[in-house]
């Protein structure tokens, strides 16, 4: 059928290997937020955020309800979070956020990825005075008609700063809180009919280090291959 069949079908394939993986770390974390706190939204707020990012990526109504379910269930495998550290090629600091159900698993691996790729794995806590948690969230430019009114607003219940940013090609607003003032900024939001697009606990480097284009894409490979690996959730480095 030709090269660009082929090259259609590939890109098809790669797009739904890619949303596999998303729906994959989405229910992972609908799991821990259940397990953490119940299967009520209402009243459990890291669901109610495991749910918009779930949305975020496109997930499926039914997926996400079968997942609350599967979560309340006493045989579901126990997942956790685990935060590991190390060292990135050319001295970048890394942080790897993780759901697994395999602590031993998933060390090993992020281990492995650190060895493969020019850096070394590190002890928890090593980069602490590295990087501040916040919480972030990201929100359509239609929902805020006047920045400056909401930042008023919301001064009271923990923002810090809003600014325009653009993720994945789409302009949004992002509001930043101290993390523990993520529930009361997310109570906030709803009350005042915002809809948010995703929210996250983010890891915001204090300071940041400056490679050459070829250092960078060293870095960047090691990224690639740990964002490949369906335990891990989040990765964050001081690379400018």
């Amino acid at each position: 059928m030709g090269r660009a069949f082929e090259y259609r079908k590939a890109t098809k394939f790669a797009r739904w290997d890619k949303m596999a993986k998303a729906f994959s770390k989405a229910g992972k974390h609908i799991t821990i937020a259940v397990k953490q706190a119940g299967p009520d939204p209402d009243t459990n707020v890291a669901l109610r955020r495991a749910i918009q990012n779930a949305k975020a990526v496109q997930m499926p109504k039914d997926r996400i309800q079968a997942a609350i379910k599967k979560a309340s269930d006493k045989d579901t495998s126990n997942y956790e979070e685990v935060v590991l550290e190390g060292m990135a090629p050319h001295g970048i600091a890394m942080v790897v956020e993780t759901a697994t159900d395999n602590n031993q698993r998933t060390v090993a691996n992020v281990r492995s990825y650190f060895n493969k790729k020019g850096g070394s794995m590190g002890t928890k806590g090593m980069h602490d005075f590295l990087f501040n948690r916040k919480g972030v969230f990201y929100i359509p430019l239609d929902q805020i008609a006047d920045p400056e009114e909401i930042e008023l607003e919301m001064i009271d219940h923990g923002l810090e700063s809003i600014e325009k940013d653009t993720v994945e090609e789409t302009e949004m607003y992002k509001i930043y809180v101290a993390f523990e003032d993520f529930g009361k900024m997310q109570q906030a939001l709803e009350a005042a009919s915002i809809n948010v697009e995703k929210s996250e606990l983010e890891r915001i480097p204090t300071i940041t280090k400056e490679l050459s284009e070829e250092q960078i894409d060293e870095v960047l490979a090691l990224v690639d291959l740990m964002e490949q690996d369906d335990d891990v959730s989040s990765i964050y480095h001081n690379l400018a």
